[in-house]
């Protein structure tokens, strides 16, 4: 399916979001060689994947030379150190011809971002906190919403949503939800039932417990769920339990968008810091953990319930604690991800993994740079599981899929256009309309590996 052999790839850092990646990039066919210090660590990779393990440091002259960074054509570093990833990209910028790619997690330097990108030569710069903290922010917008991730630089958004037993949408067909007005200004774009997650046509009929995805408008997500009988009005406040970097990211999205923000924290300096940073929080120091102390503050009548301690079973533990005492939107990070089975049956409300966000904005990355046809995806994002994906091409030149109602074009079984951006204005497809240079075009399938626009097309 791949139209080229694949990318040349040298990952620095030997970490969950390193391992993340060499799964996704060597399983759609790119050639990965994998920097690390700890021996153990690269014994342990090499034996599991067929990439090629270097044991050293990756910011070294020789060690890049000796890997192959002359031939590379993506270079990612993913240590635990934000300043050892600036100092490898900057190394393999001089040395190879490849685009280089840092993750960052201090404040201090995110604000920067673009400064440093431009002056160190790199193709892109990402803080998982950051973007995690954006995804929870838009949760806490419309909290119905399982998952959104957002597209068409925001104007548009996917949403996850449980089907609830006895509402508007179970046991109708597409096709008569749309008929009755239901789905007006949506694209139902997926549907998991079980562990099978298919792309629905006019016949598929929903039916409780499904997880549906829809596609809408920013300003019309919240007007279908309103139409189905749900929560759709964003919530007043959050208490956010931690005060990491996580958490000073989400507070500041979540005031920013006039929700009221408690932090608690337990240790005082950080207590002090964060008071500084966030003049409009409420910062309480204390033990977050404590019963006690979630009661004092208020925890039963929260509208949102956020734990960002560093431990994730402490996050888990404190989210089910909250959904069992409150009926508080909560939401759940999730940093490692061992017994993926025993979370799934959780009642976790929404969860984030960082590390999946991550991985997502490089593999859009390695993906469009790997498409024969130039650079033209914009967004990618992995749905249920990696069992579908989310994908926004942008239509650069015209072809044979350009100006032809999309009714009359030839398109792959399982796979939809949900969403078209066309100057600022979020066209819901129907078979009448067409696509057009210059447009932004969202499409859901079960297919994976999609490089270009013209992969649509059967």
């Amino acid at each position: 399916m791949a139209h080229n052999k694949g990318l040349k790839v040298m990952i620095v850092g030997c970490g969950k979001v390193g391992v993340a990646l060499v799964e996704r990039l060597t399983s759609e066919g790119h050639d990965v060689t994998m920097i690390d210090d700890n021996p153990a660590k690269i014994a342990q990779i090499t034996n599991l994947y067929d990439i090629m393990g270097v044991c050293g440091n990756g910011a070294s002259y020789s060690i890049q030379k000796d890997a192959g960074i002359e031939n590379t054509d993506l270079f990612i570093a993913v240590t635990a150190s934000d300043e050892l990833n600036l100092l490898c990209c900057t190394i393999a910028g001089q040395m190879g011809n490849c685009a280089a790619i840092a993750r960052v997690r201090t404040p201090d330097y995110s604000k920067e971002t673009n400064y440093l990108r431009e002056k160190l030569g790199l193709a892109m710069i990402i803080n998982p906190d950051l973007e995690s903290a954006r995804e929870a922010a838009r949760i806490l917008s419309l909290p119905s919403a399982l998952k959104v991730s957002s597209f068409a630089h925001g104007l548009a958004e996917l949403i996850r949503l449980d089907v609830p037993e006895n509402g508007k949408l179970a046991g109708k067909s597409i096709a008569e939800l749309a008929k009755s007005g239901i789905t007006a200004d949506v694209l139902i774009a997926a549907i998991k039932r079980g562990d099978e997650v298919m792309i629905p046509n006019g016949a598929t009929i929903i039916q409780p417990g499904d997880v549906i995805s829809f596609v809408s408008s920013r300003k019309k997500g919240h007007v279908f769920l309103s139409r189905l009988g749900l929560m759709s009005k964003k919530v007043k406040d959050c208490m956010i339990i931690g005060g990491g970097k996580s958490s000073y990211y989400l507070a500041i999205q979540l005031l920013a968008r006039g929700i009221g923000v408690k932090i608690i924290e337990r240790d005082e300096a950080r207590c002090q810091e964060l008071s500084v940073l966030l003049p409009n929080a409420i910062i309480i120091n204390g033990d977050g953990t404590d019963e006690d102390v979630l009661k004092e503050e208020g925890i039963e009548t929260v509208g949102a319930f956020v734990a960002l301690t560093g431990i994730d079973e402490e996050n888990i533990l404190l989210t089910l604690h909250a959904k069992r005492i409150s009926s508080a939107k909560v939401i759940t990070k999730i940093n490692r991800i061992g017994f993926k089975e025993v979370i799934g049956h959780l009642d976790l409300g929404s969860v984030i993994y960082p590390r999946y966000i991550t991985c997502e904005a490089i593999m859009a990355y390695a993906r469009a740079k790997n498409a024969s046809r130039g650079n033209n995806i914009e967004t990618l994002t992995y749905l249920f599981d990696n069992k579908a994906e989310g994908i926004e091409f942008h239509i650069e030149t015209a072809g044979e899929y350009t100006g032809k109602p999309l009714m009359d074009l030839k398109l792959k079984d399982n796979l939809l256009i949900c969403c078209i951006s066309r100057n600022g204005q979020i066209i819901i497809p129907t078979g009448r309309d067409t696509l057009e240079v210059g447009d932004s075009v969202m499409v859901v399938t079960s297919h994976s590996g999609l490089e270009d626009i013209h992969d649509i097309l059967a």
